[in-house]
């Protein structure tokens, strides 16, 4: 009998999404079966979003379940105007995995957009799709025609739309942001009115759009381009965490890398000491590519590992040889799709008495080592429990007016188990905002779809563009109709 291992069944549940977002207890009110809009109040009227921390009362939520038609826009445009006329705000969102209510309009209405429609030009390497498609229905659409998303979310289950709402970025390299890879947008205004936007054909709207969280208008489709679907072969290599920077530097500097991102030790005793870069090739056998599969049975045993090392030292260690040293010697290559497709559900922990909490920032190449010195200095004394960080690679973004990476940058994602307490909620407040500090003062900035511990400087400070931001938007929607977290929290104090 032969084994066959993907990368991810080869991680042991790390994720290279570190996207433990515990999928399972998040999934919204919903009933499709009618195939059209539906009205009507979520439980006890309250949403909540992927860090369980984030309990809003909304007026109604209505899921959008009808392909793009006639009927379907002027629904869209009533809802508009009954938001504008009762001063609610409205937020369309897909599977709220951010984690700071960025996806949720507090005593409004919610839409959550839940329709496909995809269309593919295999000649130019496109497709068009309505922005509540999901990363795996684009997979299973591309796949049998031979292509990929070229650049995707690495978990599958996040919707198109809202991938380019938060300006997300994938392990796919040497490409910047998703959004870098979508030619144009149609979007309804605040005001109803329907456009088109693009590099060319309001760009301004375009960029304010690509990580504008929805704040900008309605994204109702998009045209986006996918790439050829290769068999990818890895290669491991075993560094310093100091010198992960130069390690991917030097990834970056071969074409025939498709696909890299980096680890970090996280135990306390060696915390960030160790470091593992990971870069895949095209394989030498691009003949009877499988169709695109997750890594099922083998993802879910990791996850399991990866969950053990809650509150275990040893099992932190444990699990960085199984990564670092018995990963090598086993890999396997895979596809593009298959490296790509999985849920972020896998790691799901199950325990009510914690939740799964990100932080990402992204760090100057050049200043590497000041970001694991800081790294070292903030995290190691706190109440958290860090699971995993991955590094990935993201390039200059000229586009989105809220751009973190206005020059080439190493996004680091950590995933942090925390306790749902007040003390482990203030603890992590008081270290995002050590860690944010430090980052504006090596030139490096933070991601806004997770906490929001940020105070209104850093958040400026970070973000330059902010205020530019505001001020367009209040003109756009002088009735701040289209309102969530992000605009109530900060966006509306600059």
């Amino acid at each position: 009998m032969t084994l066959k291992l993907t990368r991810r069944a080869l991680l042991f549940g790390s994720g290279v999404a570190v996207g433990a977002y515990g999928a399972s207890r998040l999934m919204p009110w919903r009933d499709t079966a009618a195939g059209v809009a539906l009205s009507a109040p979520t439980p006890d009227g309250w949403l909540n979003d992927a860090s369980l921390l984030s309990a809003t009362p909304i007026a109604k939520h209505i899921v959008i379940a009808e392909k793009r038609s006639d009927k379907m826009i002027a629904e869209l445009r009533a809802l508009l105007a009954e938001a504008r006329g009762s001063g609610q705000p409205l937020c369309l969102s897909a599977a709220r995995h951010s984690m700071g209510g960025q996806s949720i309009p507090r005593e409004g209405i919610a839409l959550t957009w839940d329709s496909a429609g995809i269309e593919i030009d295999t000649e130019n390497q496109l497709y068009r799709c309505e922005s509540g498609a999901r990363w795996s229905q684009i997979i299973a659409a591309l796949d049998p025609v031979g292509l990929s998303p070229k650049v995707m979310q690495s978990n599958n289950d996040f919707g198109i739309g809202a991938t380019f709402s938060v300006n997300a970025h994938g392990w796919p390299v040497p490409h910047g942001p998703m959004g870098s890879t979508v030619r144009q947008i149609e979007m309804m205004l605040p005001d109803g009115e329907l456009i088109t936007a693009s590099r060319q054909e309001n760009p301004d709207l375009f960029g304010m759009a690509m990580g504008g969280y929805g704040l900008v208008g309605l994204i109702l489709s998009m045209q986006v381009e996918a790439a050829p679907n290769l068999r990818m072969a890895p290669e491991f290599r075993k560094v310093p965490g100091v010198s992960l920077a130069e390690a991917f530097a030097g990834a970056l500097a071969d074409p025939q890398v498709g696909m890299a991102y980096g680890r970090l030790s996280v135990g306390r005793g060696d915390f960030l000491r160790d470091g593992l870069m990971i870069a895949y090739r095209p394989d030498a056998d691009q003949t009877d590519l499988p169709p695109a599969e997750g890594s099922g049975a083998v993802a879910r045993i990791g996850a399991h590992i990866y969950r053990w090392q809650l509150l275990r030292e040893p099992a932190k260690a444990v699990r960085w040889w199984l990564e670092a040293d018995l990963n090598p010697r086993l890999a396997g290559s895979a596809t593009r799709n298959s490296l790509m497709n999985e849920p972020v559900i896998t790691l799901d922990d199950g325990d009510p008495t914690r939740t799964d909490i990100l932080h990402e920032y992204f760090v100057p190449a050049d200043r590497w080592g000041d970001f694991v010195a800081l790294c070292g200095a903030v995290i190691p004394p706190s109440y958290q429990e860090m699971l995993n960080v991955t590094i990935r690679h993201v390039d200059t973004d000229p586009d989105s007016w809220l751009a973190y990476a206005p020059a080439p940058r190493l996004a680091a994602v950590m995933s942090f188990s925390q306790e749902m307490s007040a003390r482990a909620e203030a603890d992590m407040a008081r270290i995002t905002r050590e860690m944010i500090d430090g980052m504006i003062a090596i030139g490096g900035s933070y991601y806004l779809p997770y906490r929001p511990h940020a105070t209104i400087p850093q958040f400026t400070g970070a973000y330059r563009r902010a205020a530019e931001f505001a001020e367009r938007k209040r003109q756009l929607d002088p009735g701040l109709t289209l309102r969530n977290a992000l605009w109530d929290r900060y966006l509306s104090m600059v």
